[in-house]
This record gives C-alpha cells, structure tokens and sequence, in this order.
C-alpha cells in the first residue's frame, strides 16, 4: 500500500526550507563574470582597503607557512647540501621571482595575475585553452596548499611529545577534520582574515625567531658542528666546486619555498591605494603592492637561509625519514629539543594555526581565480560565481586529495612544488612577452634570462618527481572535462548581456511598425557574402517564396559576423544600413544563434509585438553543424536559435517565432 500523500502544508514547508538554503548558498552571487564574491573582491573606491604590511600577513600565512615543513622537505631532497642549495633558492626568489611579480603588480594590479597576461597576449580558443591549463596548475598549487599545509599541522598535533604517540594512526582523520574546519569557516563568512592573520603571523616569525636564533647561538658556541658538516660534505663528494654544481641540480627539489608569489598578487585589490587612485591608475596600490612582495621575500629569505643552515648541523639526518621526529616538523623539533615542552608546545600550537591559516589563504585564492574566469569562459555553472558553493566543492576536493595521499606532507611535496613553479614560470614568460611588447629590450634580456632558469627548474622538478607533473594534468584534464561539459551545457543560454541599436538602426524598426503599430517585424536572417545587389533581391525573393511572405510587408535584413567565438558572454552593438533599398541590421558577436535570439526579444520589449525571423536550412551533417556551433558559433543557426529563445521566453504566447524554409 502506498503512502498517503503528505499535506499541503507539510510540502509548502519543505519548499520553504529548500529556497531558504538556496538562498544561503548563493549569497552574493554575481551576474556577471567581470565581477566575482571571493574574499579578495576589489574594494571600491580604488583608495579604500587595508596597509599593505597587513595585506602581507593575509598573503604571509600561506608564504611564512612554509618554515613549518620547508626544512626539513630540504633535508630530505638535498641532505647534507641543503643549505648551499637553499642558498640558491633564496638568489633565485630575490634575483628573478621578486622582479618578476613586481612587474606583474604593476601590469595587472587588480588581482588577474601571470595568467591574465598570458590570456591577453592570445586570442580565440589558443587564450582560453592556455588559461585552462595554468588554471589547472593554479588549483593543483592551491589544492595541495590546503591539503599539505593541514597534513603538516597533523604532523605538529601528533609529534607534539605531550601528545605522548596517542594520535599515531589518526593523521587522516584529523587533516580531514581541519578541511573541514577550513570549510565551514569560509561558509560562515571571511571579512576579518586580515585582522587573523596579522596576528597569527606576528606570533609565528616572533617565535621562529626565537627558535633559530637560538639554534644560531648552539652553531657558533659549538664550532666543531660547522667543521663536521664540512668534512662530511667533502667526504661525500670530494670537491667544494662539485658540491656548489650538486646544489645547482638539486635546488628545484625546494621550489616550495617559492610558494605565496601568485597569492601575493592575488590579494592586491585589498592594498589600501592613494588618494587619486582611479580604477585604470590604481599607482598608490600598485606601490603598496611591491612593497608587500619585496618585504615578505626579505624576510623569507633570511629565514630559509638560517633555519636550513640549523636544522642541517642540529638534526640526525635519520629523525628526517618517515617515522623520525623532525619529519615534516624540523623547527619544532629543534624547538622542544632547546626550549623544553611549554614553549616547544607553544610554538607547535603557533605552527598548527599558520598552517592551517595557510589553507585559508589558498582557498580565497581558488575563490577569487574559478569565478574570474570559468563562468566568463562559459565553463562553469552560475553558481560558481557564488562563494559557498565553490566553498562545499573545494572542501571535498581536499577530503579526498588528503584521503589519496594518506595525509603524508612528502608524498604532496612534488604536486605542489609543481604547481607553484608552473604558475612562476607562466609570470616570467609573460612578463618577457610584454617587455618586448613594449620594446623594452634591456628588460626582455633580463626576464628572458631569469624565464630560462625557471623553465630549467621546473622541467627538473618535473623529471625528478613525475608524480608532481602527474597529478597537475590530472587536474588539468579534469578542468579541460568540466569546462567543455558546462561550455555545451550553457551552449544555448541567451548570453547576450545587453543589446544597443545605434540611431540608424532605431529608425529602420520605428518604420517597420510606423504604418501600423501591430505590424509584424520580419526579420531575414542572411549570412553576409558579396553585399551587392544582386545577393539581397534573390534573398529576399528566396524567403517571401519560401516563407509565403506578403509582397507588402517590410523585410529587414540581420546579419550577424562571429568575432571571436572562444568568447561566451557579449554585448550586441546592432548597426542599421540601407543597402541597395534594403534595410540591413548588422552586429558582430561571439555566437550567431544567441545573437539573433537576443535581437528578436530586444525587439519585442522596444514595440511591443512579437518579431518573426526566416531562416534557409543549412546543409551538413546534424552533429557536424552541432560541433561548429560549439567551437565557432555557426552551424545550424534556425534550430539552435529556437531552443534560445525557448529556454528565456517560457511564454510561447510571447516568444519570438522562427521559420525555416
């Protein structure tokens, strides 16, 4: 027997409930793609915003946080040459990294980044295939922030000797809890991250301080340790000069000290800018902006330098392998073993909060980079425009990325590494291209230079740990799969976001109902070859014939010529012309179909009547013509044009008719 069905009432509050929760998820939700809710939307007006010292601290949970597992990631690649090797990372990060990104502050100083650039310097599909594969790079590299940062903060939790091995075995389902974590703060609302951060990153360098100062002092009170690390280092490899080539080869095992550049430019629309700030010379931002890239590169630098030189001559290198007690933790070992369990205590507890913080920086740069362009690009749905939803998305994603790699900080260290070098490299070849774009030639040598050292880093990384390359286009296929998916499954939108007659073309509808205002305005769809005469009195001809439109009736012409059809989202420009004694309505667009739809209920709203149009059909295969829709906005134009105004007039009563003859 079947149950009976439940009360009105019951159903109403179910659907109440239902729209509630929708509304929630899809706060804020913009409508376009020029704009985007993430954390890091640009405030208005330009001048508005927050110092730049304190933007660095946003920036600097996810750049610090690396001196909780950078050394001892370097002991393990590099052993006993990791600091000349760090010595190296830190020239590169000074020398090339920081030049590079201030020049892309300055290009691109409301938060596109490298990828922007690289996008501009492209057209057509070669653009938007280009930033789908750096977009899978970029959430590969802020992924695996997340989920790597949150498995070193376990690390921190379970190591802690007060914790006395309780926690052993349960890595996985703490790191997942603190993803979690992460997630439901960004549900709940981000606004004061910046206020969080300046304090957790002040607490955390006052405390690395501390602990490398301290372990500096045991270096120089103990000589004999500088002396054995020497002898062992020649005993090894026999030649200083072949350990300094060594450390050449070896140091892109350590590109995740270059993480936090991309973030750093991200974050640069909450640079407090200049009085006279303006939205295409935003110049007090842009100077506050590479203040905040090179001071957080200083410090960085002295702090990998020293805490790779310490944790080298301090540690056992066996206390590095999987089950030592500086694996993944190297500071905070050093740490409990100076200071004694309160203060080694404090500092894991310091380290747990950045690295956890970290993730949240990552995870406002994932929600500023999918709604800046997958919804534009057509690849994405609306609703990933809205924060919470993207918020739910990204927190499985971490889930199951920390579930694969067993919440093990090693086995994410070569995805990572990748993804950060692949988005460092993009900027330095972009920055090449535009200095010569702008005939720059002193600087296209400079950046060429420092473009080849990077491509030479990240090719090296890539050979020695293909893992890292692997997962990176696994995230590239999947952003390829669900870009197309959505791109053919929003294929038949309206996608015209606004639609403009100039004076002429006015005037060519006013007279086509100046007559009688109930009059049918006909519009003939024509695609464009030689314009004579010749071409529109056969059309006209073809289609009164075809169509049995009367000899009496006025007959505009509209044709559409596809621009750029990689672009998903347009505006229409709609140009009127006499030609030859016909009226001629011509417009550019991104897409045929959506345009004609777009233009017959513009026409609608402006008269008052339903408009009709007239098409010939197209020859050619069905899934031919569906393919060159697709990819270049024609194809067969009168069925698709009918499914776009179907899906945005439900009313038939209302919608726009098509003919094909």
């Amino acid at each position: 027997m079947s149950a009976p069905p439940a009360p009105p009432e019951a159903s109403t509050e179910r659907r109440g409930r239902s729209s509630a929760l929708r509304r929630w998820l899809l706060d804020g939700l913009t409508d376009r793609g020029s704009q985007y809710s993430g954390p890091h939307a640009r405030p208005k007006p330009e001048h508005e915003g927050k110092p730049w010292w304190r933007v660095m601290c946003l920036t600097g949970v996810d750049y610090f946080s690396t001196l909780g597992y950078q050394p001892a990631v370097a002991v393990v690649a590099a052993g006993l040459i990791s600091p000349i090797a760090t010595l190296v990372l830190v020239v590169l990060t000074l020398a090339g990294a920081l030049p590079i990104y201030r020049r892309v502050a300055r290009e691109s100083p409301h938060g596109e980044g490298s990828v922007a650039m690289l996008e501009k310097l492209l057209s057509y599909w070669w653009s938007k295939l280009l930033v789908l594969v750096l977009l899978g790079f970029a959430v590969t590299d802020f992924l695996i922030t997340i989920t790597l940062s949150t498995a070193d903060a376990t690390a921190h939790i379970v190591e802690n000797p007060l914790v006395g091995g309780a926690l052993h075995g349960w890595e996985v389902p703490l790191t997942c809890a603190l993803v979690i974590l992460l997630g439901v703060v960004f549900l709940l609302g981000f606004a004061e991250a910046i206020g969080i951060a300046v304090v957790v990153v002040a607490t955390f360098l006052l405390l690395n301080l501390v602990v490398v100062a301290g372990a500096l002092y045991r270096v120089l009170t103990e000589p004999v340790r500088i002396t054995d690390w020497g002898d062992a280092l020649l005993t090894q490899h026999g030649n200083p000069l072949i350990v300094v080539a060594i450390a050449l080869v070896v140091f892109p095992k350590l590109a995740l000290g270059l993480s936090g550049f991309e973030t750093g430019v991200a974050v640069m629309p909450l640079v407090r800018g200049a009085p006279g700030d303006t939205e295409k010379h935003p110049d007090g931002r842009i100077a506050g902006a590479r203040k905040l890239l090179t001071t957080a590169a200083l410090i960085m630098s002295g702090f990998l330098v020293t805490s790779s030189f310490v944790t080298t001559l301090l540690i056992p290198l066996d206390q590095f392998g999987p089950d030592g007690q500086a694996n993944g933790r190297a500071l905070a070992y050093l740490a409990h073993e100076q200071f004694g369990a309160v203060l080694g205590t404090v500092y894991d507890l310091s380290t747990i909060t950045i690295l956890w913080f970290a993730g949240a920086s990552a995870m406002a740069g994932l929600l500023n980079l999918v709604p800046r362009y997958l919804p534009r690009y057509g690849m994405a749905p609306n609703w990933a425009r809205a924060v919470r939803p993207m918020v739910l998305v990204f927190t499985a994603l971490g889930i199951l990325i920390t579930i694969v790699f067993d919440a093990s900080v090693d086995a994410q260290s070569g995805a990572y590494a990748t993804g950060v070098l692949v988005l460092i490299t993009s900027a330095s070849i972009s920055v090449t291209l535009s200095a010569r774009a702008k005939g720059q030639r002193r600087a296209t040598i400079g950046f060429g230079i420092i473009a080849v050292v990077f491509v030479y880093t990240t090719v090296a990384n890539m050979i020695e740990r293909p893992e890292g390359l692997r997962i990176g286009l696994m995230f590239v296929a999947a952003i390829f799969v669900v870009s197309f998916a959505s791109r053919a499954l929003r294929s038949t939108e309206l996608r015209i976001t606004g639609v403009h007659l100039d004076k002429t073309a006015r005037r060519i509808v006013r007279e086509a109902t100046e007559s009688d205002p109930h009059a049918t305005i006909r519009l003939v769809a024509n695609e464009p070859d030689r314009r004579d005469k010749r071409e529109y009195e056969e059309k006209d001809l073809e289609e009164r014939y075809d169509h049995h439109i009367p000899s009496g009736d006025v007959v505009v012409f509209v044709e559409i010529t596809v621009d750029d059809p990689s672009n998903f989202e347009s505006e229409l420009h709609v140009l009127g012309e006499e030609r030859h004694g016909y009226r001629v309505l011509r417009a550019r667009s991104s897409t045929v179909p959506n345009a004609i739809a777009a233009l017959l209920l513009h026409l609608r709203d402006v008269t008052g009547t339903v408009p009709h149009v007239y098409f010939e059909w197209d020859e050619g295969s069905p899934a031919t013509n569906l393919a060159r829709y697709l990819l270049f906005g024609v194809g067969e134009v009168a069925p698709v044009t009918r499914e776009v105004l179907r899906e945005a007039e439900p009313d038939r009563t209302r919608r726009p008719a098509v003919h094909v003859g």
